[in-house]
């Protein structure tokens, strides 16, 4: 089993190949059946059963009725409640004159109006901008102008934020707030509209208005996590967020025929979603499966691991997750064992490295099986998944592609790598979105015949699956020397004292730069620099061993995708 986990792989596992999987799985007539069809002039293969647009995503979840969709503090939502806020919300929407192809923001926390919004929005034509709740006001007012909103729909906290700005942006004609008493001129309640939560289930029943939406219109900006520039808008299509529905359900098949199971009858799960659904990750990877499978999410007004495991406890979740660090605090926390989480059964992250120390804890501690996958914004989230056995297996993989994806690895010189070479890594396939609003250079220079050029460096192996090596930008190189910094920090996370770390070059005036570290140590914890140092320089070769290493009392600062900010930390180092 090489690096993994072999004492929780069973006997006679793999029961079939990924090759195996895919042929039973896909066949004709089969739920995972795949169709080629020409998207932007590229042959590409779909999911030939998923719905074709984002309105008939909603007729689906609409059908789940009086079973619980959102669950907010002491709010509860039903499917039928929240299709009905949708269908209110929409015909206002098409009544201020929002059409196909107009655009109209959303600026909220997590909040059970994120999801009535946003489909209120793609159902009628428009494209939904979700904009990063976490920005500054001049942040949110570049992505209401660059994006060209008529309307925006937001919380008072966000609304706070823009209103200083609402004199730049002369396309924003109308504005609602939610959850705000005291409206200044010129917004409205959107209250007014749909009423609080708990009336959306009174409202009248009525059908979402008429719209012609095929499968490659544009459904939404969602702006990426870039740290340098202004971000850009990566404009998705419906076909886009339909397909990570299948993309999901698809892994989760393949994995239980890797185990030698039947597939089981589908059946409602508990999750608790932590991570904003501004970002792919919640908006596309995981609302959009709910939605179409009838599960329940919860919602949290801020992320608190005590309240996470009194959530977990009383509501019986299944899943949760966001980004490995929520899951090393779900793990360290000393009130863990006050609190019955027996009801996990699995735990999942993106938006950053993890280490393989997490895999293992993740399975000792709860019991639950771990998950990961690779994805970005330009690819509306999933293009690979990694959970359960394969994961113990090859805990530093980020999995293999979907059925629909495919991946390459190419070198400098433009040449495609053989198996377990180093390369930048190109992805394919129907998740890939149209290009980036309103850029064509850029878009030129990412999106090429059907791939994107994804900035990641990685190598594939002989079986396809995935390894992350670092983002291109992150390499740290020392005296023409190339440090991997995920790989020097995947050592410094197998350290016992080390909860949170990142490895960032800086500058040498003969070696160019060399790598240093940041960290933030576990609760009672303690090591000093040396101590990090020397167990780097057991586990590596001595170039990759920081040449400095500062130690932070918080958690390491990221984006709201969970990205750590390297830029940032490069600066403590003076």
């Amino acid at each position: 089993m090489g690096e993994g986990f072999s004492e929780w792989i069973p006997a006679g596992w793999p029961a079939m190949s990924l090759a195996q999987t895919e042929a039973i799985l896909c066949a004709p007539g089969e739920r995972f059946e795949m169709e080629t069809v020409t998207i932007r002039g590229v042959p590409t293969r779909v999911w030939k059963n998923a719905p074709p647009n984002l309105a008939v995503l909603a007729q689906v979840a609409r059908s789940h009725g009086d079973a619980t969709f959102l669950i907010y503090e002491d709010e509860r939502v039903s499917f039928d409640a929240w299709f009905r806020a949708v269908a209110a919300l929409a015909g206002h929407l098409r009544e201020l004159g929002v059409g196909k192809g107009d655009r109209a923001a959303l600026a909220m926390r997590n909040l059970p109006e994120w999801p009535v919004a946003f489909f209120a929005a793609v159902t009628i034509g428009a494209i939904c901008v979700p904009l990063n709740a976490w920005w500054t006001g001049a942040e949110l007012a570049y992505g209401l102008s660059n994006s060209g909103a008529r309307v925006l729909i937001c919380d008072g906290e966000r609304l706070d934020r823009i209103l200083p700005h609402r004199g730049e942006l002369p396309a924003l004609a109308q504005v609602l707030a939610a959850r705000r008493q005291d409206l200044p001129a010129g917004v409205s309640a959107l209250e007014g509209v749909i009423g609080p939560s708990s009336a959306w289930a009174a409202l009248p029943p009525c059908e979402l208005p008429e719209a012609p939406i095929a499968p490659d219109d544009a459904a939404t900006i969602l702006y990426t996590s870039g740290t340098t520039g202004n971000p850009k808008g990566a404009l998705g299509t419906h076909r886009n967020f339909v397909t990570n529905i299948f993309s999901s359900a698809y892994a989760a098949a393949r994995q239980v025929l890797r185990r030698g199971d039947p597939l089981p009858d589908p059946e409602r799960k508990v999750l608790l979603t932590v991570i904003p659904l501004f970002h792919a990750t919640a908006c596309s990877a995981t609302l959009m499966g709910v939605l179409a499978a009838g599960h329940t999410m919860i919602l949290m007004h801020k992320w608190d691991p005590v309240k996470a495991f009194q959530i977990i406890e009383r509501e019986k979740v299944n899943a949760t997750g966001g980004v490995p660090t929520i899951a090393w605090q779900l793990i360290e926390h000393p009130a863990r064992a006050k609190y019955d989480l027996s009801s996990l059964e699995s735990i999942g992250y993106g938006g950053a490295p993890s280490a393989p120390e997490l895999v293992r804890k993740i399975r000792e501690v709860f019991g639950a099986l771990p998950g990961n996958g690779w994805g970005m914004t330009e690819t509306t989230a999933t293009v690979t998944t990694h959970s359960a056995e394969d994961y113990l297996n090859r805990p530093t993989s980020a999995g293999p592609p979907v059925a629909v994806a495919s991946l390459k690895v190419l070198g400098k010189d433009g040449r495609e790598l053989p198996v377990g070479e180093v390369g930048e890594l190109y992805a394919a396939g129907p998740m890939i979105v149209e290009g980036y609003w309103q850029n064509p250079e850029a878009s030129a220079a990412t999106f090429i015949q059907g791939w994107v050029r994804t900035g990641d460096l990685a190598y594939l192996d002989d079986e396809g699956f995935c390894f992350i090596a670092d983002r291109a930008k992150d390499i740290v190189i020392r005296g023409g020397e190339n440090i991997y910094s995920s790989e020097v920090e995947n050592v410094l996370y197998d350290h016992p004292a080390v909860m949170d770390a990142a490895v960032v070059g800086i500058a040498h005036h003969t070696l160019g730069e060399e790598p240093a570290a940041v960290v933030h140590l576990k609760p009672g914890a303690e090591a000093s620099e040396d101590d990090l140092r020397a167990f780097v320089g057991d586990r590596l070769a001595a170039f990759k061993v920081p040449v400095r290493i500062l130690f932070l009392p918080e958690t390491l600062p990221r984006n709201a995708n969970g990205k750590i900010l390297k830029k940032d930390l490069k600066a403590l180092f003076g």
